[in-house]
């Protein structure tokens, strides 16, 4: 019996790639398919559109995520307006097109968030 998708055991322990920016770390390890999880942990003071924006080139976070937050707040401010705080157990789905920064003096972390390989944060990438 064959599958499409192979079995994967990988860790954050060796990320295939870091990206580190003012106030953020972000961790990224490949999967099958084309597929990233990325371990971020932003420090509080940290607001996307402040120390993400110049590296992203785009005015919002254009890149979709799934997360799950192990700790911290953060606001979350959609391209349409609609307005969403977070916390420590919820599980989010965020389209495309969001600002967010971190709410209180806890470091915000989203234990897990998935996204396409396309869409994040690049350095190189900076215009």
């Amino acid at each position: 019996m064959s599958s499409a998708q192979p079995l994967e055991h990988v860790s954050f322990d060796k990320p295939d790639e870091v990206r580190e920016g003012t106030n953020w770390r972000l961790e990224l390890v490949n999967l099958a398919g084309g597929a990233q999880v990325g371990r971020i942990t932003v420090q509080p003071g940290w607001k996307w559109s402040q120390d993400v924006k110049p590296v992203a080139g785009t005015d919002l976070c254009m890149a979709p995520h799934q997360q799950y937050q192990m700790s911290g707040r953060i606001h979350i401010v959609m391209a349409d307006g609609t307005e969403v705080d977070a916390g420590p157990g919820e599980i989010r789905s965020l389209p495309p097109g969001h600002n967010a920064w971190v709410v209180g003096d806890e470091p915000w972390w989203p234990s897990i968030g998935r996204a396409p390989r396309s869409g994040r944060a690049r350095r190189d990438e900076q215009r």
